[in-house]
């Protein structure tokens, strides 16, 4: 966790003219909303009431938060950087549902969003991180990968083990707001910290827009690269723009740690592996996770982060550790069991098909994860996929052997 420094708000321009002359914008790390003053107010040639978008068919946390009132009252704020609420609620506006989870239909433009919108974006996070209250509450964080018990998995059933978050640099903006300088400056800031990376973490940096056919083509086969945003949900948010520029991969010579750089949100951290040995996955994880806040303090920058929400990401859904611990199991016959999904809901995990959240499972294998991100720490939402997908194991070898399950108990949501 990075180190506490005074709060300092700085502008795109002042940012701009730092970055020019080799600086860089430190900002505090206990983000408090009286430290916060808004930006320049919107000017309007109609009142709130005539601008209040029609949400009758929607189902989204925005949708289901968001009043005439509360619009009213943030509808002509801007954070320092000019972001409005028109633009975070843009996704939620456009997309008015989804087949199979209530999304967030909302996301930050930059850090100052969260306290500037806290009205909407204060109800919509605790509705969904399952009652995690923002405005009471303090988010844990911990990286201490040896305190992980069971970590490695039978792997006649589990196929492959991955962790992965994400971080926001402060004083940048987030991927819907950003400039291209901004998102070109990004870029630079983590290659340049990445290139200090030693031992098994060493590794190359590939750009979308100058990476050659050949390497192209081993990064697809590698299932590292990713393609420009064709999900509304992301596009109607802003995050395509000017694809590729400044967007691209990392990764260390054996594989196993991966960078994103601009997609959805400034990084994407990835460890995985084949096999079981989450332990060992979560540990690189911890690693390197460190070791890369490490070089991005010496350069000057920080990641966005708060004692209530966390770090600080895009998309509110992912705030607090922005984790997703998953493995790939094999469970083709409690795969087919009634009881399924709500023994995933009793021990807090999610299931998706292999090829990602609109998929389905092929050959009764899932890629099963923690369900939640904020007011649990890494160690904590890790443990509770290894405790968890060990129950689903041993569940689908009792239905192998012809013998009845159980469905868990529900786990506690906060301690």
């Amino acid at each position: 966790m990075a180190s506490s420094f005074s709060r300092i708000l700085s502008s795109k321009r002042n940012i701009g003219i730092l970055s020019v002359v080799g600086g860089s914008v430190t900002a505090g790390i206990l983000l408090h909303r009286e430290h916060v003053s808004a930006g320049v107010p919107v000017r309007r040639s109609y009142p709130a009431s005539a601008e209040y978008p029609d949400l009758r068919k929607h189902n989204n946390c925005m949708a289901s938060n968001l009043t005439p009132a509360i619009y009213a009252k943030l509808c002509d704020k801007t954070t320092p950087n000019g972001y409005t609420l028109d633009q975070a609620i843009q996704t939620g506006v456009d997309n008015p549902g989804h087949p199979f989870i209530k999304t967030v239909g909302m996301v930050a433009g930059d850090e100052e969003s969260y306290e500037v919108f806290a009205d909407l974006l204060d109800p919509v996070i605790k509705e969904r991180h399952n009652g995690y209250d923002p405005c009471t509450m303090k988010h844990p964080t911990d990286l201490d990968s040896s305190k992980i018990q069971s970590g490695h998995f039978d792997e006649r059933y589990v196929l492959s083990s991955r962790v992965r978050t994400g971080r926001s640099i402060r004083g940048l903006s987030l991927p819907p707001a950003c400039t291209r300088a901004e998102r070109r400056e990004v870029e630079r800031v983590v290659v340049d910290a990445l290139s200090g990376l030693k031992d098994d973490l060493t590794g190359r940096y590939y750009s979308l827009t100058q990476m050659t056919d050949e390497e192209q083509q081993q990064l697809i086969d590698d299932h590292f690269l990713f393609d420009k945003p064709v999900s509304p949900l992301l596009t109607c948010a802003g995050m395509a723009r000017d694809w590729p520029d400044a967007r691209g991969i990392w990764h260390n010579n054996e594989k196993t740690f991966l960078i994103w750089i601009n997609e959805e949100d400034h990084t994407r951290v990835i460890s995985m592996e084949k096999g079981g040995n989450m332990k060992r996955v979560f540990d690189r994880f911890c690693r390197g996770l460190k070791e890369v806040e490490r070089l991005i303090q010496e350069r000057g920058w920080e990641f966005m982060w708060n004692e209530r929400l966390g770090y600080i990401l895009t998309c509110p859904s992912n705030l607090g550790t922005g984790l997703r611990a998953g493995v790939h199991v094999k469970l083709p016959l409690l795969g087919k069991d009634t009881r399924f999904s709500k023994i995933l809901d009793n021990l807090r995990l999610q299931k998706r098909g292999t090829g990602g959240v609109d998929t389905a499972a092929v050959g009764g294998v899932f890629d099963i994860s923690n369900l939640d991100r904020l007011g649990h720490s890494e160690v904590q939402l890790v443990q509770t996929v290894v405790d968890g997908v060990n129950y689903l194991i041993e569940c689908e070898k009792k239905l192998e052997k012809g013998q009845d399950i159980k469905v868990p108990p529900p786990l506690k949501q906060f301690k």
